[in-house]
This record gives structure tokens, C-alpha cells and sequence, in this order.
């Protein structure tokens, strides 16, 4: 009896998918009604397989824009998207998983400093990482510069090299969310990439397709950042957390600065350099500050901690006894990469001119346009414009004044290394046009704007 009224659901939801039209899901949805499960099953699964067309899912995203999605709609759609492709669950890893996710800004080092740093105090970081696009750097080109260090490719590598060394960082591929990328394209050229729960959904599916016990979202605001408000960062930060806990995975979005670029050096092998001095307790105050609160958090909810000052002593002392830098050294070794490129600088790619950029006028550095910064470095090519770009890991920005330092005319504010001399005066206007200086000295700056769970 149990199997015929299987059997009888099994055929009642294969009628009730054959009486789906996809206009009439994208009328629903222009109307503003809530879309079921089965529908949004129905419209994703045949978009992907190409029985729906481009000019229908353009309709039905512009529909999203304008009406938004249910928490329910939401969770639907983004466990779609996550199973159009393969997950990565691990039998064999016994470690508390935390995977931190940056919705990217510029001079971005945090994933360089936080995985070893988390493994030295008892946890695994193992997560999906990707290459930069525009003024965003990405965390593949970063690790990239070193000589022949290769990320992990399969499940097995990862869990590998995650197991050795408490860090496990694996490149996306196109087995995993297949859907994102089908999707994203299309929302580049029907003006939806700013709509929040499409955002929304493109990273939590690829964060639910790759176990963790606990995903940390950065998620950045300002000049330097996508989300340009706290109103928008705020928005985007909620549905994300309401999704990864609406199945169970707890979540946590951290709001954090984008007025100016994270640290002082913006590239490649410039923010590996400044990664490892990090592990080496030589920090920026406000890298400091952004790592720190998300160890923090894992800790807690861990629960190996109550307080900020109990998870910072736990920070302080792997980074004075040398455990995280080690570990750092390790996970580039199982890599391929050369370990001791972590006192030895001079095996990473240099530029071959370095160009001084000046102070203007007397003063307070009010400003540092992040995103300007980005570009600057981008036309010399320490980004891409297009996903075909190759980067030059060797050249890049480092600041050598911040937010709330005086400067004088005529003081270095800035150095620009470079290899091809073709963009470096743009490149060198953008940063004059990136410091804004004022006569009032800008103080107790926040890096941490908010939490939210």
C-alpha cells in the first residue's frame, strides 16, 4: 500500500510539473505571489537543461528585482541552484569547519592570515575561493604568486592538505553551482547584479555546496565595496544569514569597513608579504581588527570562549610561539609552493620600477577613495578587467599613509610597483584623486560596523 501511494505522489508531482507553464511563473511572480517549491524547481532545473529560454529568465529576474523573494522563495531557489551541481561533504575530517566568505573590497588579506591562525587554535577553515575581478582581488591570485603553489582541485586534495594543516582552500569549477555562473551571465547583461536576494542566493549556494560547521560572511561596505551603504550591506547581510540558517548551517555576517583599502598594500605578492608579516604580530590596526573579531566568533560559537579578550589571548599566543606562521608554511609546502618563502620574500615576483606618489598639500589624510585604489592598481595590472586578463602577481600599491595620518606636502604617500611603464601615470592620478585631505583629523575609526546572526 505504501509504495502505490508513493507511486501515486511520484506521478501526481510529474502531472502537476507538466501543467507548469514557465509565463505563468513569471506572471505569479510579476504579480508578487509567492512561487512554490516545485515552480522554482521547474523554471531552475529547465533554464539549466536550455528548455527555458534566456529571454524568459531575463522576465522572470527582473521580476525578482522589482518584488523581491520570500524567505521561503529564497531558500528554495538557493538549494536549487546548490544542487544543479556537485557537493563536498567530508567523512574524513574531524575538525570544527569554519568557512569565512568576503564579498570582496580592495587590499583584502584576510583569508591569508585568518586560515592559519584558526587551525592554530583548534579549527579547519574549508571553503571555496576564487580569482579577482576588477579592483576586487581574489584570493587564488594572491596565493598564485607563489612559484608553483597550486590550489586544490578535488575533494580528496583538499581534505589532504585540510587535514595536515587545518587549511583547506579549494578553487571553484564548473561542476560546482553550474547554475551561478548560467545565471550570473545573464544578470550582467539585464542590469539585476545589484539585486540583493539574487546576490544573495549566488553565495550562499556556493557556500551550502561544501561542508562547514559554521560560515563567517565579511561583508564589506563603503567606497571599496559592492555594497556601497550599510542600508544595502545591512539587507544583503540578513537574507544570507536567514538562508544558511533557515537549513541548518548557523551563519554570522560581519559588516566591516570599505572607505579604504584593508591594510597597506594592494597586489599580490605585496598582500602575501603583508599576510605573513600579520603571522608574524607585525599588523595594520585595521586587518588586526577585522581577523581578530571573526576568530572571535568561531571561538564562541565553538564554544571554547565568552569573551573578545579571552579569543585574543588565544590569538596573541599562536601568533608569538610561531604555530600560525608555520602552519601558513605548511599548507604552502602540501600547495607545491616553497615554504620558505615566508623569510624570504625575495622568492616571490618584483617588479621592476617603483614609482613614488607625493603628498599635494598640507594636512589630514580624511580619505582614501577604496575603490579608486582598486582601479589604480588594476591598470598595472594587478587586476582584470575581464575574466580572460592575466594578472602580473609582482605589481601592485602600497600605502604608506592611512586614514587620520598627518601629512605635509611633499611626503610619500604612496608606492607604485610596476613592470610595464604604459598606465603608471594614470595609475598614479588615480591615487592623488584617492586622498582627500582635510584639516581635521579623523579618529576612532570603526572597522566593525555590526553583527549580525
Amino acid at each position: 500500500m505504501n509504495q502505490v501511494i508513493i507511486l501515486s505522489n511520484s506521478i501526481n508531482k510529474k502531472i502537476r510539473r507538466l501543467a507548469m507553464r514557465v509565463v505563468d511563473i513569471i506572471d505569479k511572480k510579476k504579480k508578487n505571489n509567492e512561487l512554490t517549491k516545485a515552480e522554482i524547481e521547474f523554471l531552475l532545473e529547465g533554464y539549466l537543461s536550455g528548455k527555458v529560454p534566456d529571454y524568459q529568465m531575463s522576465s522572470f529576474l527582473m521580476s525578482v528585482y522589482f518584488n523581491n523573494m520570500t524567505k521561503d522563495e529564497l531558500t528554495n531557489f538557493t538549494l536549487t541552484m546548490r544542487d544543479s551541481g556537485d557537493t563536498i561533504f567530508f567523512d574524513d575530517l574531524d575538525h570544527y569547519l569554519v568557512d569565512k566568505h568576503s564579498t570582496g573590497g580592495v587590499g583584502d588579506k584576510v583569508t591569508v592570515v585568518l586560515g592559519p591562525i584558526l587551525s592554530a587554535v583548534g579549527m579547519a577553515t574549508t571553503k571555496l575561493s576564487g580569482k579577482g575581478l576588477g579592483h576586487t582581488g581574489g584570493t587564488i591570485d594572491k596565493f598564485e604568486s607563489i612559484r608553483n603553489f597550486k590550489f586544490s582541485t578535488t575533494k580528496e586534495e583538499l581534505v589532504e592538505v585540510a587535514s595536515k594543516t587545518g587549511v583547506g582552500l579549494m578553487g571553484y569549477s564548473d561542476n560546482i553551482v553550474p547554475l551561478d555562473k548560467k545565471i550570473y551571465a545573464l544578470r550582467d547583461v539585464t542590469a539585476t547584479v545589484d539585486s540583493i536576494p539574487l546576490i544573495a542566493s549566488s553565495i550562499m549556494s556556493k557556500k551550502l555546496a561544501i561542508q562547514s560547521d559554521l560560515i563567517i560572511l565579511d561583508v564589506k561596505v563603503g567606497d571599496g565595496a559592492f555594497m556601497k551603504t550599510i542600508e544595502d550591506a545591512r539587507e544583503l547581510s540578513r537574507r544570507m544569514v536567514e538562508i544558511g540558517n533557515s537549513v541548518g548551517r548557523k551563519t554570522i555576517a560581519v559588516l566591516t569597513n570599505m572607505e579604504e583599502p584593508l591594510g597597506y598594500n594592494i597586489g599580490n605578492a605585496n598582500e602575501i608579504i603583508e599576510g605573513i608579516e600579520a603571522l608574524k604580530g607585525n599588523w595594520s590596526s585595521d586587518l588586526k581588527e577585522v581577523v581578530y573579531e571573526i576568530v572571535y566568533l568561531a571561538l564562541k560559537h565553538k564554544g571554547e570562549v565568552e569573551t573578545f579578550e579571552e579569543a585574543s589571548e588565544k590569538i596573541d599566543e599562536v601568533i608569538n610561539n610561531g604555530r600560525a606562521l608555520e602552519l601558513l608554511k605548511q599548507f604552502i609546502e602540501l600547495s607545491g609552493g616553497d615554504g620558505e618563502v615566508v623569510n624570504n620574500y625575495e622568492l616571490l615576483p618584483t617588479p621592476k620600477s617603483v614609482l613614488e606618489v607625493f603628498a599635494q598639500e598640507d594636512g589630514y589624510v580624511t580619505k582614501i577613495k577604496a575603490e579608486e585604489v582598486g582601479k589604480a592598481a588594476m591598470v598595472i595590472g594587478a587586476g582584470r578587467a575581464t575574466k580572460e586578463d592575466e594578472v602580473d602577481h609582482a605589481v601592485g600599491i602600497e600605502l604608506k599613509k592611512k586614514v587620520g595620518d598627518k601629512v605635509e606636502k611633499g611626503d610619500l604617500i604612496a608606492e607604485i610597483y610596476y613592470n610595464d611603464d604604459k598606465n603608471v601615470e594614470s595609475s598614479k592620478n588615480m591615487l592623488l584623486d584617492a586622498y582627500v585631505i582635510g584639516n581635521e583629523k579623523i579618529e576612532n575609526i570603526k572597522n566593525i560596523l555590526e553583527i549580525i546572526e
